[in-house]
């Protein structure tokens, strides 16, 4: 009997056509044998939507018309089963269009992969591929990551955090603050966004000031980094959980600018095989999009070099540190770790964590050994076990203290 896998997709996040994309990848390397697939796709307004054309990503250029020849659906857990229904309920044919025995978010960015996903499916009550609630909570926070990280030994650079009203309020005393522990130039981010999404780098206070507003824009939190000036970025993939743990080989990715920008990652140049987002170039319909500039050591998110070009002792020291992180983090699943490299001191430093990886970091496993059907297989696996294990701990009680003897006396005291 094949398990049915609800893929949760898109969402209320900048990062709404990445995940569209990651799930167009996964679904073509599923084996059809093993399972079957329940589409969700999570619309920018928090409309689901379940129905065969979501599997096609060139639907994706029309969404009036994809919407229409799609059912608008809501995902609920009457006791029995997980089950999609139609919503509002038809007066004429089903209303139970399918059910999920495993949910699979292939989310991105907030109000999706900070755990907002991992929570509904915890309390619906089902095995979620992924890391859970607080695991995606701090891996798409920046700035609580990097205070996790630090308190933990786990090497991350200088930076300061600040509340937006916080700027607002005392704009001068924010800057001082952050002058006097952080030297030029500075990486000013969103607190909680991916995909390089309202990045700028700052040289001096005008562009400091620049940056800040532009972050502000995204985010109510914003955290200003040290720049390191002779950089090498270096990304290492894990797959695991807190008992047994995986590091991928090494990529270096390669962009047009001083930081990696969200057109380096997802659209390229045009001159370049690295994003072929934009135009679409090279997906074919039904998932058909893995293998789309994959030659050559580079996929269709970015120019990459794979493996990177560092030695074999830097490669072990990162591999270890990916695996400290996803450890200390308590994730599950598949992740990607970012590192930074200074040239001049040879110091690796952690960037990020990237939770629900793009493309699931497949081509990394790929390099690896690991065909993309076999990593998914594993972290399905990952997810049922980590749900089988939560099963046999006591998160409530049998009793009702509100039906014992002496149990309402309480409550008349509360009302007291």
């Amino acid at each position: 009997m094949k398990i049915k896998v609800g893929i949760f997709f898109g969402g209320n996040s900048v990062e709404h056509e990445i995940s569209v994309i990651t799930m167009n990848q996964a679904i073509s390397s599923l084996n059809p044998e093993k399972y079957e697939i329940v589409p969700i796709y999570i619309a920018k307004n928090g409309v689901m939507y379940t129905g065969d054309d979501l599997l096609d990503l060139y639907s994706f250029r029309d969404m009036e018309v994809l919407l229409k020849r799609c059912y608008k659906v809501a995902v609920i857990n009457d006791g029995k089963q997980v089950k999609v229904v139609r919503t509002p309920a038809p007066w004429i044919g089903k209303r139970v269009l399918n059910t999920i025995d495993v949910a699979f978010p292939i989310v991105h960015g907030t109000n999706c992969e900070d755990g907002t996903i991992a929570g509904f499916a915890t309390l619906l009550g089902i095995p979620f591929v992924g890391p859970d609630i607080m695991s995606s909570s701090i891996g798409m926070d920046k700035i609580l990551q990097k205070k996790v990280l630090k308190e933990s030994g786990i090497p991350v650079v200088d930076f300061h955090s600040f509340y937006s009203v916080e700027y607002v309020k005392d704009e001068e005393k924010i800057l001082k603050e952050i002058e006097e522990k952080i030297e030029y130039p500075m990486i000013v981010k969103p607190g909680n966004l991916g995909s390089s999404v309202g990045i700028k780098k700052a040289k001096n206070k005008p562009e400091l000031e620049e940056a800040i507003e532009f972050a502000m824009e995204f985010t109510d939190r914003v955290i200003v980094e040290k720049a390191v000036e002779d950089l090498k970025e270096i990304n290492c993939s894990v797959i695991g959980n807190q008992v047994e743990r995986e590091a991928s080989v090494c990529e270096e990715p390669f962009f047009s600018d001083e930081i990696l920008s969200y057109t380096d990652k997802y659209i390229g140049d045009g001159k370049t095989k690295g994003g072929t987002i934009g135009g679409a170039k090279g997906l074919a319909s039904k998932g058909a999009v893995k293998g789309a500039g994959q030659k050559g050591g580079e996929n269709q998110f970015a120019n990459k070099k794979i493996p990177a070009d560092i030695s074999k002792e830097k490669t072990e020291e990162i591999q270890k540190l990916a695996k400290e992180v996803f450890n200390v983090l308590g994730c599950n699943g598949v992740a990607r770790v970012d590192f930074l490299i200074d040239n001049k001191t040879e110091n690796v430093y952690v960037n990020e964590i990237n939770t629900i990886p793009g493309a699931l970091s497949y081509y990394l496993w790929e390099a690896s050994g690991k065909t993309f059907e076999q990593e998914l297989d594993e972290i399905i696996e990952l997810a049922i076990k980590r749900h089988r294990d939560r099963e046999k701990l006591t998160f409530s009680y049998d009793q009702n203290i509100l039906a014992m003897q002496g149990g309402t006396k309480g409550v008349k005291g509360m009302k007291k």
